[in-house]
């Protein structure tokens, strides 16, 4: 395990079994300083694999969900691996620079991929490797992150741009109520206490990353999905799954699942009441009644919101259902509401309302 530097920062809090720091001594003070302004997440946990090589785009587009073969130099993505039933096994993030397509991936989850690639090399030239030990990520995050960006004398690319001594910088979808802008650097590792102090913007841990995610509903491998999920349960079959390309494992459950129009469950926004003081664990029930119908992921106390949450739930579940979570009343959030839920929005709204005014009157 690569333990981060910036744990020794004042004030830092060690994420549960992790490497990075969970928060800086007030983590709902941090969350509005990345909705708000801009602060430096250490995602420097995350496993990172460079794929060099000629084949590597025409490799990885035959293997992967996405279309990557004539993927730009200088350009980011995201991709799935999938079984052959369609299932997700990974979810890669992509970034093309100089000969060379890297991706990060979940902690812990690097070998596994590098692994899977390995077997799939045959006679073609890719030299697929995990690189964790020597590079890092650190996700700048919020309205005013390209500003920092500015003051610092870097670009606020579109998608990648070399950084000076090796590395680069990628831009990713914003998160939060989407004014959250995020971009990803990718640097040496024993560059990563010089790159903050460069940056120059505060610090912030990974449980505010986290609950403008979950705002912003982008899914986490293994945390938000499980090993039924396929890619049109979850926002990735338009941010990771090209539906126009070429076969590719799993394809024939995506496109059949695709064109039917209704896979067997959707991710939605939970509020829950917030009795609890102990948060829910990802994969904990969501019943209705003595009904299981779902599955939570991530669960997070949110500056403003509360404690919500993002879950997989049956596509039978109405927008109104009375909802439990570990003994705590949730309600799905109204703006998930399919296109035929018009005439349960205002139920839905009023649970929401139910659920929140439960939390802010404890």
């Amino acid at each position: 395990m690569n333990v981060s530097p910036l744990l020794a920062r004042p004030g830092a809090v060690v994420l549960e079994g992790g490497s990075v720091a969970a928060h800086y001594g007030d983590p709902l003070r941090e969350q509005r300083s990345l909705a708000e302004g801009a602060g430096l997440v250490d995602r420097s946990d995350r496993d990172v694999v460079a794929v060099p090589g000629a084949d590597r785009l025409t490799w990885l587009h035959s293997l992967t969900s996405q279309h990557l073969e004539r993927l730009g130099d200088a350009s980011a993505s995201e991709a799935l691996v999938l079984s052959p039933n369609g299932h997700v096994e990974h979810h890669l993030v992509i970034a093309d620079l100089e000969g060379t397509t890297w991706a990060d991936v979940e902690p812990g989850a690097g070998q596994a991929l590098v692994d899977f690639l390995q077997k799939m090399r045959f006679m073609l030239r890719v030299d697929p490797t995990l690189v964790t030990a020597d590079w890092a990520v650190l996700t700048l995050v919020g309205a005013k992150a390209a500003e920092v960006l500015a003051a610092a004398g870097l670009p606020a690319p579109d998608g990648v741009a070399a950084l000076d001594g090796g590395g680069f910088l990628r831009r990713m979808p914003s998160i939060g109520d989407g004014s959250a802008l995020v971009f990803d650097l990718v640097v040496p590792r024993g560059e990563i206490e010089a790159v903050a102090d460069r940056l120059g913007a505060p610090l912030a841990g990974f449980a505010a990353f986290e609950a403008l995610r979950v705002e912003a509903r982008r899914p986490r491998f293994g945390v938000d999905s499980d090993h039924r999920t396929i890619p049109n349960e979850l926002q990735w079959l338009q941010t990771a799954v090209h539906l126009d390309k070429g076969c590719y494992r799993g394809q024939e459950t995506v496109a059949r699942v695709h064109n039917l129009g209704r896979p067997p469950r959707r991710l939605v926004l939970l509020h829950l009441d917030g009795v609890s003081e102990v948060l829910a664990e990802p994969g904990t029930p969501v019943t209705a009644g003595p009904r299981e119908v779902g599955r939570v992921g991530s669960v997070v106390r949110h500056h403003e919101l509360g404690v919500i949450a993002l879950a997989l739930v049956k596509q039978s579940v109405a927008m109104d259902t009375a909802l439990t979570v570990a003994g705590s009343t949730a309600a799905i959030d109204p703006d998930d509401a399919p296109v035929a839920a018009d005439d349960t929005l205002a139920a839905a709204r009023e649970r929401v309302r139910a659920v929140r005014s439960a939390t802010i009157g404890r």
